[in-house]
């Protein structure tokens, strides 16, 4: 239980420090500069060592089962911070830009098929693995770094959906109201099914690889 209690709120952390990328991002009118300070929340999780659901799932089928039990409650746990904060800004002085922006966002979202999601998803997740794992394998320690950079400001300039971010900007945007709930928590799922796939897909083939090379 206490496990479980220190995994749900280091996801809660994680889900913060996402959410507070994603604020960022919407406030600079600069979409490049935006990305590129979105940076904020992965660097935080990698640095903290906090569990964010996106850069965990790369690493399920290396790990055991009690690992991949995890999963649900990382994922509510970034649901939670990424929400909290969200809700939070509300009693700022920010709350009007916020709420904008993230409505024109979530209409976007909203607005797209459900394969569109998935794949955007998948996408997504291949580029916060390679900005994971350089992190946590690249033994120069600006290279570390760099992988972090890149990988999450390319995501964010292409458009690719990460579950996490994307609880932050529903609930600034407001797309949990008004008779939204069922698409957004359906579209919410589709994206998360897409970081599945593209998170688990680049280290499975690239395992494949090396066997074949070494075989």
């Amino acid at each position: 239980m206490k496990k479980t209690l220190s995994v749900f709120l280091s996801a809660v952390l994680a889900g913060v420090a996402i959410a507070l990328g994603g604020t960022v991002f919407l406030l600079l009118e600069s979409k490049l500069a935006g990305a590129v300070f979105f940076t904020v929340g992965l660097f935080v999780v990698c640095t903290r060592g906090l569990h964010l659901f996106t850069g965990r799932l790369c690493y399920v089928f290396e790990r055991d089962a009690a690992y991949a039990r995890e999963l649900p409650v990382i994922w509510l746990g970034n649901l939670c911070g990424a929400t909290a904060v969200a809700l939070l800004e509300r009693a700022a002085r920010i709350a009007p830009a916020l709420s904008e922006r993230a409505g024109a966002l979530c209409a976007a979202k909203l607005g797209d098929g459900l394969v569109s999601l998935f794949v955007l998803g998948a996408f997504c997740n291949v580029l916060i693995f390679l900005a994971v794992d350089g992190f946590r394998n690249n033994p120069h320690e600006t290279g570390k770094y760099l992988a972090l950079f890149f990988g999450v400001t390319v995501f964010i300039l292409c458009g690719f959906e990460h579950c996490v971010a994307d609880m932050y900007y529903f609930a600034a945007g407001g797309a949990w109201g008004g008779g939204q709930a069922g698409g957004t928590l359906l579209r919410l799922a589709v994206i998360t099914l897409g970081n599945f796939a593209g998170g688990v897909a680049f280290p499975l083939l690239h395992r494949a690889i090396a066997r074949l090379q070494n075989g």
